[in-house]
This record gives structure tokens, sequence and C-alpha cells, in this order.
């Protein structure tokens, strides 16, 4: 199997770690969108947002998204990429999505651990667990209308790998 596999789900559910993880395990190629979408821009997502709005951002992350899927690659993807039809029909017809599923405790704990303030432009102005809270209740459905595999991200992400490769290999025999 070479399709490319993308990596969707709400921010601090572990899509980078996760997907450098699994490129070991698979022996693919790594790319994360928002770190592919920043080195082109030479700014940071909060720069790209406070200078240019969020639909700006939103077209950019379309055409990274495009640009950077190619066989044999994992793709950790921005957690509102799922936002655009054009994007989730994209992902289901050009290779494997899966969406890495944390519950909201979790996917706080971790952004608190890790802020990354920068890179991470709030989303609502709330605090996390709030705002993480607000935003998997607006997005949880359509992660999961575009995933073929749900697979759950709150355990070590060596675990995650191995449900995830399990998903795949259950997929490959069917």
């Amino acid at each position: 199997m070479t399709q490319p596999i993308f990596l969707i789900g709400a921010r601090g559910c572990g899509k980078t770690t996760v997907g450098e993880a699994l490129t070991r395990a698979c022996g693919f190629i790594f790319i994360d969108t928002d770190q592919a979408l920043q080195a082109k821009a030479q700014k940071s997502i909060a720069e790209i947002v406070e200078e240019e709005g969020w639909s700006a951002f939103r077209a950019r992350e379309t055409a990274t998204l495009q640009s950077v899927t190619q066989p044999a690659t994992v793709i950790a993807t921005g957690g509102g990429i799922i936002l655009s039809p054009v994007n989730r029909d994209f992902m289901r017809n050009n290779g494997i999505v899966i969406y890495l599923n944390a519950p909201v405790s979790v996917l706080a704990e971790r952004l608190e651990a890790f802020p990354e303030e920068a890179q991470r432009p709030t989303l609502t102005g709330k605090p996390i667990s709030e705002e993480v809270h607000e935003v998997l209740a607006q997005r949880d459905a359509l992660y999961r209308q575009t995933a073929h595999h749900v697979v759950d991200a709150s355990g070590a992400p060596e675990a995650v790998v191995r449900e995830i490769l399990t998903a795949l290999q259950v997929a490959r025999a069917s």
C-alpha cells in the first residue's frame, strides 16, 4: 500500500507525533501541512491569520494539502482542514483518512502542556478546555464523515500507531 495516509483531528490529538511514528513504521515520508504552509509563507499561522484573515489562511491550507499529497506519505493536517468540503473530498478520494479521536480532557491537557501559541491561534478566545469542547462539538461530525478509520488517540503514540496499522491491515484484507 502506497496510498497517502491523512491524519485528521482536533488540535492536540497527536497528528504530528503519531504521524512521525507512523512514518517510521511504514517507511513513508512525513509531511505536516501546517509546517509546510508556514515554511512557504515564511510566517506563522498566527501571523497569516492576523495579517490576511482566516479565509486566506484556509485557501493556503487547501493549496498546501493538494501540493504535498503524494504516494507513500503520512500527512498530518491542521485541525480545521475538514471545514472545507473540497479538502474533505480530496482526502477521501486521494488516500486513507484516519481520525485521531481523543476526549476533550486529553486534548486540553496536551494543549495546556504544550501551548505553542504562535502556532495555534485561539479560535474562540476562551480558556483551552472550553475552546476544545466547543470546537470539537462543531467538528466531530465532519472528522467522522471524512475518516475511513476512527482511532482512539488518547494513548501513547506507539499504541495509536499499532491501532492505525491494525485498521489498515483489516481494511486491506477485506
